[in-house]
């Protein structure tokens, strides 16, 4: 950290500030995400946590770095913002005209998870974590670690990420929480226990934008577009996740996928197109179903897929449209 910017920023300097917090702008924004869930709500926290920042900076001391007191106003930004966090909407389920659902595998608690686009990943390689992280970068923000985060009380949350992800010692742990290393380490503890998720099995997802991977997504996305739910089907893995947050219906397995998607995403009548993207460092697509009266395709969320090997493992349909700006997607397109 250079002491003149510090100097001049403290002196009201706003473009010095810039460049003090610019290198930690993106990982700070993904940090909020991996806390709320919400990569709006991320946002928000940012902003309020730089203009925090800029007000406070004649009172930071340079006890630790600024880095770390940077992630100290975060966190505790998106802890306030979850203890003061208004219930989300109930989202309506089944939709109008659906009828025929299988009886779902499991029936998990509600949570409230946006997809993070993979535009705001970059400049992150350069933020890699600590010696003490049990997690790969690309692990810890796909799309179910960051669910798996969502079921942990908010401070086993935020002590989990700090410790496992990001590699922060106990002690820079316990200064940014404001409490004390024993505290840490007892509720790093119980995250650990309660965390439920696996790390990736043997066959890992291939590399992004490899053959292999534009290969499986090409197919995907050939088969969707044609309504074959066999061709689909044959692309995920023997025991595949359907998942749709925050609807709390899972779905596990070929055979109850098929049934699934018959009467939702590929019910008669009903045609879609699939834009490509990223999210969540997965392949992903903006989903728009046409509506012929019209002549146009109107935007039904985003699919992610999380891959092993050359299968789909893991099928996960937002069905919220508030991110589109975000992966620059439109609200509707000509069909």
């Amino acid at each position: 950290m250079s002491t003149e910017l510090m100097e001049r920023a403290r002196a009201g300097d706003e473009q010095a500030f810039g460049e003090l917090v610019g290198p930690h702008r993106r990982e700070l924004q993904v940090h909020c995400y991996r806390i709320l869930g919400s990569a709006l709500d991320a946002e928000d926290a940012l902003q309020e946590t730089l203009l925090a920042a800029w007000q406070g900076l004649a009172g930071f001391e340079g006890r630790s770095s600024l880095r770390v007191w940077l992630f100290q106003i975060a966190t505790r930004r998106c802890l306030n913002a979850l203890r003061s966090a208004s219930r989300r909407p109930a989202v309506a389920w089944p939709p109008p005209g659906v009828v025929g659902l299988p009886e779902p595998t499991r029936i998990d608690e509600v949570t409230w998870l946006e997809p993070y686009p993979d535009v705001l990943l970059a400049g992150l390689a350069d933020a890699a974590p600590g010696p003490e992280a049990r997690y790969e970068a690309r692990e810890a923000i796909s799309v179910a670690f960051v669910t798996a985060l969502q079921l942990l009380p908010p401070r086993q949350r935020a002590v989990l990420i700090l410790r496992d992800v990001l590699g922060f010692r106990a002690s820079e742990a316990a200064g940014i929480l404001d409490c004390t290393e024993e505290s840490v380490t007892s509720a790093l503890k119980r995250a650990r226990a309660a965390l439920r998720f696996q790390h990736a099995s043997a066959a890992g997802p291939p590399p992004p934008g490899s053959a292999q991977e534009r290969d499986l997504v090409q197919r995907f996305t050939q088969a969707y577009e044609a309504g074959d739910v066999d061709r689909v089907v044959a692309l995920l893995t023997e025991d595949a996740w359907l998942i749709m947050p925050p609807v709390p219906l899972r779905y596990q397995g070929r055979e109850v996928a098929a049934r699934f998607m018959a009467a939702t995403a590929f019910r008669p009548g009903r045609s879609a197109r699939l834009v490509p993207t990223r999210a969540n460092g997965q392949p992903a697509f903006g989903l728009y179903v046409r509506d012929p009266q019209s002549g146009v395709a109107r935007a039904n969320g985003l699919i992610v897929l999380a891959l092993a090997g050359g299968q789909v493992s893991v099928l996960t349909g937002f069905l919220d449209n508030s991110t589109l700006p975000l992966f620059g997607l439109p609200r509707t397109l000509p069909d």
